[in-house]
């Protein structure tokens, strides 16, 4: 599996990254052979975060660390100041409460990569930078980034890092696939739009994208007629979006592989360094994601899928 370098991660990062929502302690066995396989083909990088069913994401990734004895070769990005049910929490006293809280959990005392899981622009991001040191300063953070950020606000924070003497955002995770969204999956939550892959080519910032695969979209068991998932209908229903599926289709067949494969490949083949958060809950999900990120695209081939561009399929 490649990897990509996170300045301050400290390791490589893997550039397929697991996903943890599904983390209960009920289904602690399920974890288990989950974990074991993803390592087995070549991932470090687990991704979790302070709200994961209600915190036992974090203590069950934190269980399984201790009793396998593999804290030190892998690397964990979890995430804190989430909104609850008062309003926007990212603030000094939420970034703390919430980051001690999942390394109490993680049974760790340090997190490769941090995230802010949510923006409030009412905060400026001199208070937010300069907590976030804080936390870096005392050896409990080693690179940190923002999840659901704009790339205007990420910039902003990095200026301000600069002009400051603090360390920046060393990667954002905004959701990323080649299904484009027709608007936020949950309030808050930010996708990639041109301008901001614009920008991560610029400035090569390292994108960990979630929902990587558009939530199944590129699955085949989605057509514009059914209709029995509102979210995805809500989400990714679009007359381009079913423009790119049989695209990303025709591309499968040229390259005797599978249309999610190619979907995988789309937002690890990017002109900057990406990294994908994949769901996989059993062998088979995971080892297409490992053929999948075996896949090399051409830029012209990134831009047909995306309808930006001329390149046609042989098939």
């Amino acid at each position: 599996m490649n990897h990509i370098e996170i300045p301050g991660a400290g390791k490589p990062v893997s550039t397929l990254i697991k996903g943890s929502d599904y983390f209960t302690h009920d289904a602690y066995d399920k974890v288990v052979t989950n974990l074991n396989a993803f390592i087995e083909i070549g991932g470090n990088t687990i991704d979790t975060a302070h709200i994961y069913c209600g915190g036992q994401s974090e203590e069950v990734l934190g269980k399984y660390m201790q009793e396998h004895g593999n804290r030190d070769s892998l690397v964990i990005l979890t995430k804190g100041a989430h909104h609850d049910q008062n309003g926007p929490r990212v603030n000094p006293e939420a970034i703390r409460s919430d980051l001690m809280t999942s390394l109490e959990r993680l049974q760790t005392g340090f997190v490769e990569l941090y995230a802010l899981h949510r923006d409030d622009e009412s905060v400026p991001v001199a208070v937010i930078l300069e907590a976030l040191n804080e936390h870096i300063e005392a050896g409990r953070i080693g690179a940190i980034g923002a999840s659901n950020w704009s790339w205007q606000r990420m910039q902003e924070a990095n200026d301000y890092a600069a002009s400051n003497g603090l360390t920046g955002f060393a990667f954002s995770s905004p959701n990323l696939s080649l299904a484009k969204a027709n608007e936020p999956f949950w309030a808050g939550c930010v996708s990639a739009d041109q301008q901001t892959l614009d920008w991560h080519e610029q400035t090569q910032l390292p994108l960990l994208s979630w929902s990587s695969q558009a939530r199944g979209f590129f699955t085949g068991r989605f057509t514009p007629e059914v209709r029995d998932n509102e979210d995805l209908v809500r989400v990714f229903y679009s007359d381009d979006n079913w423009e790119r599926l049989h695209r990303a289709e025709q591309l499968a067949a040229d390259k005797q592989t599978t249309t999610i494969q190619i979907a995988l490949a789309y937002v690890l083949n990017q002109p900057f360094p990406t990294c994908a958060l994949i769901g996989a809950q059993n062998r088979d999900e995971l080892l297409s994601c490992e053929q999948g990120a075996s896949i090399t695209l051409t830029r012209d081939e990134l831009n047909w899928l995306d309808l930006s561009g001329t390149h046609s399929s042989n098939v």
